[in-house]
């Protein structure tokens, strides 16, 4: 849908939103004090320095700076941009994401049109499969398959006629291109990327249609294509089967990941509905970090071939950085020259529940890979074993698992002192220094910050009537921004304060003073009033001096004569 979101519900939907709760469904966080604290998920660290602090609804890392609100903590933990952080926050809080109309088309919004272009294409190739009477292979193909219309209907299964221009006749050429689904020639002609193969749309797990597999039905080459990179679709973020999988169950005890769109539905046939399969791509970090959103077990079941096996080694590799307490990846290894949909047909649905079950934890199968080949009786072999799992275990984050880890590791090669890990600073020592660096702080930094802290402050500015204009020191254009929001929004709370600097230069220096712990708890309003005072007198003191200056060298006008007397006064 076109159109920008409107403030107002950006601001309504953080107020909405309690962060605490958001950000403990992705990192487990532990109450201390008035805060909740964790390991940062932002960097590497052994002890928490992470804090979120609900009456602010804000989050700050005491180690590397990171920050901000519910919004800025979806776009920096799972890579969103800033609408698709604001979409997943409407999602967390169960409303809809409302557009302004009559906005002027960009290039950017223009992924509204591919969005509505690609829906339109997915009903077309369903209408083929079921009423075009060209469709009768495609329809026995799936019939074969085993598959029913009810599961047909549910992963919207359709057909591509073996045709140039099916789609090319019936829509817009360039907006097929862009949507990855028609190719233009070297002499501009423009034909049907799919042709005479069976279409599986993948979804995104809002429902939206991203793109296409097609699959052929005789033994043509290449047996599967996809579509191509898009300005709405990235094979390498994205699962098929994602949306499917949600819409039966939002929070999955664990997802089964396989290779191909077929093992997918057939596993949902077969009623085993948690499963999706990457794109046609090795299973990547971002694979994983979208799967670990949605449940905290994932088991990697590819194909019992030397290409699936590969590919379980890759996915492993890719894991290690996911890997933070609570989460748990297990390798399902099939028997040779089977695949998912092979087994579950053949030996039913509780026979593959059961292999799931015992599949191999992620731990024991790292370890046994790595080990092959290796004596771990004589010291050189013990010596590669360390070596080899190193780089590996310093990719984890910090915590138990990592922990457990090294000492698994220890066990295997009969090392006693292992130590990989570095140990960075305390959240209590890091607050220590941070409190001790109040006494640096300028009074225009000390305003800025509890202002921002404390917007309700904003009545101590108005009852101190400042000159601004006389207000000229560095910082001061930054305090009259603040002053400004939050005098044209009176009730507005920290987080959405925070939100009106998103995308400015001085949105990183507004979360650090934003999050400044000061020394005291008891006299904040005094500071701050005390603070003002002096950058008032500094402000009058830098116009006396200008003045006292230029009369040295030349007249002041009766009114620069009135000033200078006026800033004279102790008043």
């Amino acid at each position: 849908m076109a159109g920008k979101i409107p403030q107002p519900f950006i601001d309504d939907l953080l107020v909405r939103v309690d962060i605490v709760e958001l950000v403990d469904s992705y990192v487990p966080l532990k109450k201390s004090g008035s805060s909740y604290v964790a390991r940062c998920p932002f960097h590497t660290e052994k002890t928490p320095s992470f804090a979120v602090t609900r009456n602010k609804q804000l989050y700050h890392c005491f180690g590397c700076g990171a920050g901000g609100n519910a919004i800025t903590f979806l776009m920096e933990y799972s890579h969103l941009g800033f609408v698709e952080a604001v979409e997943d926050l409407a999602d967390f809080a169960g409303v809809q994401v409302p557009r302004e109309s009559g906005s002027a088309p960009t290039k950017k919004n223009n992924a509204a049109e591919v969005f509505q272009l690609l829906e339109q294409a997915a009903s077309f190739y369903v209408e083929q499969l079921r009423d075009n009477a060209s469709a009768k292979e495609a329809v026995d193909y799936f019939k074969s398959r085993g598959l029913s219309g009810e599961v047909a209907r549910e992963f919207q299964l359709g057909y591509a006629l073996d045709s140039w221009d099916a789609l090319s006749k019936r829509f817009n050429a360039q907006q097929l291109i862009d949507a990855g689904l028609a190719i233009a020639n070297d002499s501009g002609s423009v034909y049907d990327r799919f042709r005479g193969r069976v279409i599986f749309p993948i979804r995104d797990r809002r429902g939206r249609v991203l793109g296409f597999g097609g699959r052929v039905l005789d033994d043509s080459l290449p047996k599967y294509l996809n579509s191509p990179e898009t300005s709405v679709f990235h094979k390498g973020r994205e699962v098929y089967g994602l949306y499917e999988l949600l819409s039966k169950n939002a929070k999955p005890a664990r997802i089964i990941v396989v290779e191909g769109y077929m093992d997918v539905i057939a596993l949902a046939q077969f009623g085993l509905g948690y499963s999706v399969a990457t794109l046609g791509t090795a299973t990547s970090k971002d694979h994983l970090e979208l799967l670990f959103r949605f449940s905290t077990e994932l088991v990697l079941c590819f194909d019992g071939d030397k290409a699936g096996r590969q590919a379980s080694w890759r996915a492993v590799e890719a894991a290690f950085p996911c890997l933070r307490d609570g989460r748990q990846i297990k390798i399902m290894q099939l028997p040779a020259g089977v695949d998912p949909d092979t087994l579950v047909r053949e030996q039913g649905l509780e026979d593959f529940e059961l292999r799931i079950s015992s599949a191999q934890t992620l731990s024991d199968y790292f370890f046994e890979r790595l080990s092959q080949g290796l004596n771990l009786n004589d010291m050189e072999g013990r010596a590669s074993l360390i070596n080899k799992a190193k780089t590996y275990l310093q990719k984890l984050p910090n915590g138990i698992f990592q922990d457990l880890m090294q000492d698994k590791l220890k066990t295997l090669s009969n090392v006693e002192k292992l130590d990989f890990f570095k140990k960075p600073t305390t959240l209590k020592a890091l607050s220590h220094k941070q409190k001790q660096a109040d006494k640096k702080l300028s009074p225009i930094r000390i305003v800025i910050s509890l202002l921002l802290q404390n917007p309700d402050f904003i009545e101590i500015i108005e009852q101190k009537k400042i000159k601004w204009a006389m207000i000229n020191l560095a910082g001061a254009d930054l305090l009259k921004q603040v002053v400004e929001i939050i005098t044209q929004h009176p009730n507005i709370n920290q987080s959405q304060l925070v939100e009106h600097f998103r995308g400015q230069e001085t949105e990183k220096y507004i979360n650090i003073m934003m999050n400044h712990d000061f020394l005291i708890s008891d006299g904040l309003r005094e500071e701050f009033s005390g603070a003002i005072d002096i950058l008032i007198q500094e402000g009058k003191n830098s116009r006396f001096n200008e003045l006292n200056t230029k009369q040295k060298v030349s007249d002041l006008s009766t009114n620069e004569r009135q000033e200078m007397l006026s800033l004279m006064s102790p008043k």
